[in-house]
């Protein structure tokens, strides 16, 4: 999960307020709002589900939040409300990591009765997967704001080559798709 969050808030380094703000998908996807989504659930997953409680208030999963408040940050919440959150969450997930041995039992609220006894094994590889999942969306959205695409600083993992390659590429590729119509 590590990983994740640090490519999380590496993807939000040099982007503006709107930049990080702005809906880019029909279903209103946005930087700072998927870094707050993965924060709280892991807050909850590794906190609330363990008898670990954060004490971070999350007003934006209580019963009567509107839906998807979550995913989206408000003018009034700031972005390094949103990083402190992760922030929390990391502390959160490290503490109960520390403290539980994998085999630790734990129950999920939300999930369908048949499903909500679990172990801080299986809830570990969720959230590492769901973190990971994340940070490919926030790696796209951060793509269609302004090219930068990768997946951490030190180490992008794509596949070499200068502007002119991934022109190239990007006409290839589009050049497949079209003899599809």
């Amino acid at each position: 999960m590590t990983a994740a969050r640090d490519a999380l808030r590496w993807k939000l380094e040099g982007l503006s307020e709107y930049d990080a703000r702005r809906p880019l998908t029909s279903t209103g996807s946005n930087a700072l709002g998927v870094i707050k989504h993965v924060a709280s659930v892991e807050l909850g997953y590794l906190g609330d589900v363990f008898g670990r409680p954060s004490g971070v208030p999350l007003p934006w999963l209580a019963p009567d939040a509107e839906p998807n408040a979550d995913m989206w940050v408000p003018p009034q919440e700031s972005r390094e409300s949103v990083l402190r959150l992760l922030d929390a969450a990391e502390a959160t997930t490290d503490g109960t990591l520390a403290a539980l041995d994998l085999d630790a039992p734990g129950e999920v609220p939300w999930w369908r009765p048949e499903r909500r006894r679990v172990t801080l094994h299986q809830i570990a590889v969720h959230m590492i997967a769901e973190s990971h999942r994340h940070a490919g969306h926030v790696d796209v959205l951060r793509e269609l704001v302004d090219g930068q695409a990768g997946y951490r600083p030190d180490n992008d993992n794509l596949a070499p080559g200068d502007a002119a390659w991934w022109a190239d590429y990007v006409a290839r590729v589009q050049a497949g798709a079209d003899q599809c119509r």
